[in-house]
């Protein structure tokens, strides 16, 4: 079901329809609807300097309800990481669903022509996702079925960098729908390598950071330390590590691997400076994948001991912050 689900999603958004409905016998779902919305491929520079003279593009979202009726629910947006909407995404939708909260998966790849970025980071904006979040975000806020006061982000490796970051109040200002915010962000094991002008200035809504302990392909220690300045700053933030959990631990379909073709940025540490670029601090040139920071062959896979905390704390966390009766 899941893999027609997402061929659906494509020929939707190549189509450009508005919606496609399909309705469903899951015991957790009461509908299915697939919703292409505009977005646009911008450069990081773009990005960054607030230019949007991209390129114009139309992705898609399934949206899933688990409750039939009027009533106004909250829903959870899920951005996936370089590998495209995997695994570990269907689990969650199925997990959250089983609370009672809907979910709306973004792919940001099929729109775009890309399966998987893995290889080369270089095919899409490393920040480019955040757009899409927002555009969710603006769709979803004026959904019968949704509260748009109850609308959370959660993502995962490039997607957890874009939910991270989404909470940045310069990008909200640059990027995001007028008057409207995510109520809470959810980064699964996120890059934190860059410094970006402002990046203290964040939402006030709670942000919950889960990263494993033992991840090589993007290693915590970055994102301890811009956690320590959030909090200095006052704001909501706690970062959650699982031991002996390596990237891509809450995917049940990944055993634990070597990933030999994989580009890491684990040894890197950017720093935005003016005019959207972003420097190697080490260098201190403009930074390129061709940088020799940059390194393959980082470790991925599954483990239950993590994703089994991880889904209680989670779970647990939207309950009380989205309401959930």
């Amino acid at each position: 079901m899941r893999r027609n689900i997402f061929t659906l999603l494509s020929v939707a958004a190549c189509a450009g329809l508005t919606a496609f409905l399909v309705e469903t016998s899951s015991a957790q779902t009461a509908r299915i609807e697939i919703h292409p919305f505009k977005s646009v491929t911008l450069s990081d520079q773009q990005f960054l300097t607030g230019d949007k003279n991209g390129t114009a593009v139309t992705v898609a979202g399934e949206l899933r309800i688990p409750h039939r009726g009027n009533d106004k629910i909250p829903v959870v947006v899920l951005q996936h990481g370089s590998g495209g909407v995997g695994g570990n995404i269907d689990r969650w939708v199925q997990e959250l669903g089983g609370i009672g909260l809907a979910t709306f998966v973004v792919d940001s790849f099929t729109g775009r022509g890309l399966r998987s970025t893995s290889a080369d980071q270089e095919l899409l904006g490393r920040l480019n996702m955040i757009v899409d979040d927002y555009r969710a975000l603006e769709l979803l806020a004026v959904h019968p079925r949704v509260d748009p006061a109850r609308i959370a982000l959660m993502g995962f490796s490039r997607g957890g960098q874009s939910v991270l970051y989404a909470s940045m109040k310069r990008f909200q200002r640059m990027h995001g729908p007028e008057a409207l915010e995510f109520a809470a962000y959810v980064p699964f094991y996120p890059p934190c390598f860059t410094t970006y002008i402002e990046d203290e200035n964040v939402s006030d809504k709670p942000i919950r950071i889960h990263h494993g302990a033992a991840d090589n392909y993007v290693p915590v220690a970055p994102c301890r330390l811009y956690v320590e300045r959030l909090r200095k700053a006052g704001k909501d933030v706690v970062l959650t590590e699982y031991p002996n959990a390596y990237h891509l631990f809450d995917n049940p379909l990944i055993n634990v691997r070597h990933a030999p073709h994989s580009e890491t940025m684990r040894r890197c540490r950017l720093n935005e400076e003016s005019g959207g670029v972003i420097v190697n601090s080490e260098t201190k040139q403009p930074f390129t994948m061709d940088d020799a920071c940059v390194e393959r062959g980082p470790t991925v896979g599954y483990n239950a001991a993590a994703t089994a905390a991880a889904t209680d704390a989670v779970k647990a966390f939207l309950r009380t912050t989205l309401k959930v009766n």
